[in-house]
């Protein structure tokens, strides 16, 4: 493990592995780099990667207050490492779900790299979900602010379309305690997409060929999002696609908000070709 210094002074954990064209993974939720190791060390049969601990999470720091921009901040050291080690090779930002939206970010900050790929941003691409999104938010902030851990998990778990039966089985599993203790990285998350509609106007800025993916399978045919519309990531994809000047997009056949790593390798070792494909 190493770590390297963001602007305002905290301590960013991360890893590297592999070898080849650099990716730099910002993975997302309440877990560390660790949950990443399947993608990082598939990704790392073909490219470098750069694997971290998103503040507040494992061995990174948590400096106070979160802001968006800090995490925008915390790519860019990590882009300065990479590009500071100078193996010539060309540095693409890869984000998975929120990450995505903090990639986005980064890229039209000006952070310097040469690609970007993100998998099922989760914006709200519609006025419904976007409605839903400010509702969970608002109660979020008054959940924790009150001490209510238990009740910031379940508003989450409700907002991604979890049902009653699935909402009580989850606070009458033994795992529950332990993510209601970390359930203050929920604000994070939130904040991490802004107010979580797609931000037009900043993604038109963004000049870096960008690719953006998303699974197949239906988000309401996947466990705990049943009630989420089935088109919730493809609209977002969409949206994104149409924003982000020459932008293309891909669907994975067969896939949930967890990709597949091998397929995912190879999707990205396309990209890194030249392939370009449509949504």
């Amino acid at each position: 493990m190493n770590k390297v210094v963001s602007k305002d002074g905290t301590e960013i954990a991360y890893e590297t592995t592999g070898t080849g064209p650099v990716v730099i993974l910002t993975g997302a939720g309440i877990v560390g780099r660790s949950d990443y190791a399947p993608l990082a060390n598939a990704l790392a049969a073909r490219h470098t990667v750069y694997v971290y601990d998103r503040r507040g999470r494992g061995d990174s720091g948590n400096t106070l207050p979160y802001d968006q921009e800090r995490e925008v901040e915390d790519i860019a050291a990590i882009v300065e490492v990479a590009r500071g080690a100078d193996t010539g090779e060309p540095v693409c930002l890869l984000g998975i779900s929120s990450g995505g939206a903090l990639v986005l970010e980064a890229a039209a900050a000006g952070v310097p790299v040469d690609r970007v790929v993100v998998y099922e941003v989760p914006y709200c691409a519609t006025e419904d979900t976007a409605s839903r999104w400010q509702n969970y938010v608002e109660g979020l902030w008054v959940a924790l602010a009150e001490g209510r851990e238990g009740d910031a998990l379940e508003l989450f778990m409700r907002f991604s379309g979890a049902n009653d039966a699935l909402v009580a089985s989850a606070r009458n599993s033994p795992n529950w305690a332990g993510l209601a203790s970390v359930a203050h990285l929920l604000a994070y998350e939130a904040a991490s997409t802004g107010d979580g509609v797609p931000p037009v106007a900043r993604l038109a800025t963004i000049s870096q060929p960008t690719l953006v993916l998303t699974g197949s399978v239906p988000a309401n045919a996947r466990l705990g999002m049943g009630e989420m519309p089935p088109d919730f990531y493809l609209r977002a994809s969409e949206a994104i696609v149409d924003a982000v000047p020459g932008a293309n997009g891909l669907v994975l056949e067969g896939q949930a908000h967890e990709p597949d790593p091998v397929r995912l390798r190879s999707v990205m070792t396309d990209f890194f070709s030249g392939i370009s494909w449509q949504l």
